[in-house]
C-alpha cells in the first residue's frame, strides 16, 4: 500500500522509547498482508538516538500505522482505553495472533467464542499496546 497514493486523513499512530522497530517487526509477522512501508531514522547529532525510529510506517490487514521512537523521555504510555481492533481472516490467525501479542504482555479477555464474535480475545502486548482480534 503507497501511502502518499491512498490520501489518508487519519492514522493510528503510536509513541515509543527505543521500541518501534522490534513493535513494526512483531505486527507485521504476527498478521497477514502486513508489512513495513517505509522508516527513516535519527542520523548522528540529530535530536534522536542515531539508527533509532524518527518516523515509520507500517501496515496491518491495510490499515496504515505511524511510529516514532520519542526523542523526548516521557511519564506516559499506552492504555487500553484505545485499542486496534483487528478482524482476523481465520481462527488460526486469531489465535497465532493472540498468542504472539500476549508473550511477555498481559490477556485483557481470554480467547474465547463472545456473544459478538466466535473467536475473539483482548491482549496488551509487552510494548503496552492493547489489540482486540476477532473472527470475521
Amino acid at each position: 500500500m503507497n501511502v502518499e497514493n491512498s490520501n489518508p486523513k487519519t492514522f493510528p499512530f503510536l509513541m515509543y522509547e527505543g521500541h518501534a522497530e522490534e513493535a513494526m517487526n512483531l505486527y507485521t509477522s504476527v498478521f497477514d498482508q502486513s508489512e513495513i512501508l517505509s522508516i527513516s531514522r535519527y542520523g548522528k547529532d540529530e535530536a534522536g538516538k542515531e539508527g533509532s525510529v524518527q518516523l515509520a510506517t507500517f501496515s496491518v490487514k491495510g490499515q496504515v500505522v505511524m511510529c516514532i521512537d520519542s526523542m523526548i523521555k516521557h511519564e506516559f504510555t499506552f492504555t487500553p482505553a484505545i485499542s486496534l481492533y483487528v478482524n482476523c481472516d481465520s481462527a488460526e490467525e486469531v489465535d497465532r495472533a493472540f498468542q504472539q501479542l500476549s508473550e511477555g504482555g498481559e490477556v485483557l479477555m481470554p480467547l474465547a467464542e463472545y456473544p459478538f464474535s466466535q473467536r475473539f480475545g483482548w491482549v496488551q502486548d509487552k510494548f503496552g499496546v492493547s489489540w482486540q482480534l476477532s473472527l470475521a
